[in-house]
């Protein structure tokens, strides 16, 4: 089943099952380096059904992208005091130009998409010199044999999400990119905040 098939059905009951098992703070965290002065450009990419949105900064533009409309139509609610563009869209192949946005937000879309190295490219790509992405999601950490979640990734990556992605095999596709932090947020350092800039030309 494709993921845009499956969210579309997922989106009802989205927020109850992560908001559960995901701490708001996890997500406040992270957002809390956005700057809080002057105003920049954002990418919300992979928005899913706004969590994201209450602890966004108010005075920046933003666009939240998602491939599926019925998880847009569930965040539409919790843009409200923000200037947000919403689209539809894919994080594999955004539909923006090289060097748009100051900021963009990874948050729990890494490790969903089929293809995790495209989705950190293409935001790179979109980034400018010397802009910065914020990166929430859960990685296997380099050489970890995690059987069982390689095990069940194929099967669970059809519906949900992957299991068996590696950060520093993601963080490959796009050498642009330098960690400035990496810290471990949930489930023993499975999940973890990364915050990555790109390199000045």
């Amino acid at each position: 089943m494709p993921l845009k098939t499956s969210y579309r059905f997922i989106a009802p009951f989205y927020d109850a099952f992560l908001e559960r098992g995901i701490a708001a703070d996890i997500r406040r965290r992270s957002l809390a380096r956005l700057p809080q002065q002057g105003a920049l450009r954002v990418l919300i990419s992979g928005a899913g059904t706004g969590l994201d949105f209450p602890f966004l900064p108010p005075q920046h533009d933003y666009v939240a992208l998602d491939l599926t409309a019925a998880m847009l139509a569930q965040a539409k609610p919790r843009m409200r005091g923000l200037r947000m563009q919403m689209m539809r869209g894919d994080s594999m192949a955004l539909p923006f130009a090289s060097h748009s946005f100051d900021y963009v937000v990874l948050h729990l879309i890494v490790a969903v998409v089929p293809q995790p190295q495209c989705c950190l490219a293409e935001a790179a790509r979109v980034l400018k010199p010397g802009g910065r992405i914020l990166l929430f999601d859960k990685f296997l950490k380099h050489g970890q044999l995690a059987l069982l979640r390689r095990a069940l990734s194929p099967f669970v990556a059809r519906v949900a999400t992957r299991l068996d992605v590696v950060f520093e095999d993601v963080l490959e596709a796009a050498p642009e990119l330098r960690i400035l932090t990496d810290e471990p947020a949930l489930a023993g350092g499975w999940f973890r905040l990364i915050e990555l800039q790109k390199e000045e030309a």
